[in-house]
């Protein structure tokens, strides 16, 4: 079973570039040139240097003994909130931005929902010197006020979205037009494995030093380079894609992803697309999402911005069918117990997301010797709003 892209940008019946005419030169030239550029010596050098010093890479793969305890088994956190920025997203940011030096751009546009990608991207773009222009759902905007703070700091234009209803989607909707109006100067650094072909395999193989360096720092610690199980959320899915890509193949690791299930699957507010998704073709790629009888997409919700995407990413449709992936869900109420669970007992105040990940230690059974990883994909620092309002309704 092939589970990576073909040479037709699909991953078995999903991907493509599904795109008006108006994109179709700046896709092509994405699409011809990255391969070589990303496997250049030039660009691996960089990109590496730039990962280990101001990344600040390897992130540390940390044993949590309590954690540990609670559930029977050995937990590990690969520790992505502790990079640069805050998430796993500054490993994407940087590489696209190398990109589109490259091919001779000027100007970054970007999507963002929990802010991390904006934040990243905004990040990059001062240090090489280029404007950038991130578009975020005012819903977003006004939950994640800290995250356009730094943002603004860092010199980008941030551009609240009021279309749809007012999150990442519609964000995503109107960096695309950007990008159609502005095709010489512009590069869209897409923040997940969604998008047209090249973008799902262009994000997972930036983001698969995640699983790179897993393989080292396990056989450091454990004796093999593979775990039992690899625990991570899922949105469009990148932080889960960088994290199996390196095993998608060793069929002794099971891998889990979680979806933001909202106020429950059955509740009509919920972003767990796998739960609720039906195949169809959402931001130039066919994909499994939510969607009526007419076509027309389910507005997503969930209290974390950064899952709160009525699709997912075709490699995942595609390991969803092929079941390779074991797809779980978490309520926010079980996702909110889950983060206030690892402040307790580790002391770390994990994002919203990778919260979400960590309530599916509680839906697995485990063995006492399993070697489990978690995906700890970002900082609490951007959610403190809605754990001061979680702690205010239960008096904690």
């Amino acid at each position: 079973m092939n589970y990576y892209v073909d040479e037709r940008g699909y991953y078995g019946e999903f991907g493509g570039a599904y795109i008006p005419e108006m994109m179709q030169a700046n896709i092509q030239e994405l699409r011809d040139n990255y391969l070589n550029i990303i496997e250049s010596e030039d660009f691996r050098n960089e990109f590496s240097s730039l990962l280990s010093e101001y990344a600040g890479r390897p992130s540390p793969l940390y044993y949590a003994r309590r954690l540990s305890g609670r559930y029977s088994a050995h937990v590990y956190l690969k520790r992505e909130d502790l990079n640069h920025t805050g998430a796993h997203k500054i490993n994407n940011t940087i590489g696209q931005i190398l990109i589109a030096k490259k091919l001779g751009k000027s100007r970054i546009i970007a999507e963002t929902g929990a802010g991390q990608h904006g934040v990243a991207a905004a990040t990059v773009c001062a240090l090489m010197g280029m404007k950038c222009v991130v578009y975020m759902g005012k819903l977003d905007v006004d939950r994640q006020a800290p995250n356009v703070l730094r943002m603004k700091m860092l010199g980008a234009e941030v551009i609240p979205v009021t279309s749809g209803n007012m999150t990442l989607k519609d964000a995503t909707n109107e960096a695309i037009r950007d990008w159609i109006n502005n095709p010489s100067d512009t590069h869209y650094i897409i923040g997940s494995v969604v998008g047209p072909h090249p973008y799902p395999d262009l994000v997972a193989r930036l983001q698969s030093v995640i699983s790179e360096e897993l393989k080292w720092q396990l056989r450091e610690k454990t004796g093999r380079e593979y775990p039992d199980y690899i625990i991570a959320c899922v949105g469009g899915g990148s932080n889960a894609a960088g994290s199996f890509y390196h095993y998608l193949n060793d069929e002794n690791v099971r891998l889990v992803a979680v979806e933001a299930a909202g106020k429950g699957i059955e509740s009509g507010e919920t972003a767990a697309t796998i739960a609720k998704g039906s195949p169809g073709i959402i931001h130039g790629s066919k994909t499994i999402l939510m969607q009526n009888d007419d076509g027309q997409i389910t507005e997503p919700y969930s209290v974390s911005a950064g899952l709160d995407y009525p699709g997912i990413g075709p490699m995942f449709a595609w390991l969803h069918k092929t079941r390779r992936v074991q797809f779980s869900s978490a309520t926010d109420n079980e996702a909110l117990e889950a983060a206030f669970l690892l402040t307790r007992l580790e002391g770390i105040i994990p994002a919203l997301e990778p919260a979400h990940a960590l309530a599916a230690l509680g839906k697995l059974e485990f063995k006492p010797d399993d070697t489990v990883v978690v995906i700890l994909s970002g900082r609490g620092d951007k959610d403190m709003a809605a754990y001061m309002k979680y702690m205010d309704e239960r008096n904690l």
